[in-house]
């Protein structure tokens, strides 16, 4: 694409032993400056919790700093923290809602979704909680995306992926369906565009979200890679309203503005950039989760499985809300 900028990342910041399987929900808490993520496909799966300098992102310590590592008893792949209850997240896990403990990684199970006999169609994947500090969680369709990148037959019908709102007060409510893989959920400043990515279909959609009720309405494809390459996963926006988005299978984060024109790449030496979020003082420095390269194609030396930091220069990031309940 004719002028757009290409930055080189850096090398994987914090180094994990053994590597992640897929590193994910990078979250930062400001209180203690902790960087906190998952590795959803570990096994058991792992919870991670890194102290780093709320100023250069180092972790603390740098040199034998290490993350404080909690097994969990099911995989977790998208974690918030709760506003109003100190060490505890909400999280999704393969079936549904749970709380989960900050000092003993246990997992309260508040709302199935998916009931076991299903968990080999669906799971859950990714989310977000809005700024009313309500949980939004989005599915997989487990087959659909083994079919791989934009490759899904029209035979197939509609994608199983549902697309639902957890809020405060034990209510569900399913708000979108037919994706194949429901993935990087983010809102604008000001609250009134919502935006999920559909990674394996290659597409990012925007909504017209209604902060005060929580409704979405005004579907609409936003940004669409089938013509190009890379699977939209994570993402954050900027105070400007520009998407930073992790792209799976291409080595990047992608840099769009609120129309959807692609601004720059930032380029790491990882072929499976997964997720992100901003942290430090000023929320300028971007923290992205990797996963490893399985396929028999990988380049020797790939950092898949750790962590990555950029410092985003003249740019300040947004803050992830808490959950109100």
């Amino acid at each position: 694409m004719a002028g757009l900028e290409s930055i080189k990342g850096g090398s994987a910041w914090y180094k994990c032993d053994p590597p992640m399987i897929l590193s994910e929900a990078p979250i930062y808490r400001a209180s203690d400056s902790t960087l906190h993520w998952v590795d959803c496909l570990a096994n058991p799966p792992e919870l991670h919790i890194l102290a780093v300098d709320p100023d250069t992102g180092d972790a603390i310590g740098d040199g034998n700093a290490r993350a404080r590592i909690l097994q969990l008893s099911d995989s977790v792949t998208v974690h918030f923290f709760r506003r109003d209850t100190p060490g505890s997240y909400i999280c999704a896990y393969y079936q549904g809602v749970a709380f989960l403990d900050e000092e003993t990684g246990k997992l309260d199970v508040v709302r199935e979704i998916i009931p076991t006999e299903d968990r080999g169609k669906r799971r859950f994947n990714d989310g977000g909680v809005d700024a009313a500090g309500r949980f939004w969680l989005a599915e997989i369709d487990i087959r659909a995306m083994a079919y791989g990148p934009d490759k899904l037959p029209e035979s197939y019908g509609k994608p199983l992926g549902r697309l639902w709102r957890y809020d405060p007060d034990g209510s569900l409510r399913e708000m979108d369906d037919g994706f194949v893989c429901g993935n990087g959920l983010a809102w604008s400043p000001d609250n009134k565009t919502m935006y999920v990515n559909d990674s394996v279909a290659m597409k990012v959609y925007s909504y017209d979200f209604d902060v005060a009720t929580g409704a979405i309405t005004n579907k609409t494809l936003f940004i669409d890679r089938r013509d190009s390459f890379g699977e939209p996963d994570g993402m954050v926006v900027d105070t400007e309203g520009n998407l930073w988005i992790a792209v799976f299978d291409s080595n990047r984060v992608m840099v769009f503005s609120p129309q959807g024109r692609h601004l720059k790449d930032i380029i790491f030496p990882a072929r499976n950039m997964a997720c992100t979020t901003w942290g430090g003082r000023n929320l300028d420095i971007l923290f992205i989760a990797t996963g490893k390269d399985r396929k028999g194609t990988a380049k020797a030396g790939d950092e898949g499985g750790h962590m990555f930091r950029y410092h985003a220069v003249g740019t300040k990031g947004t803050a992830k809300y808490e959950f109100a309940g």
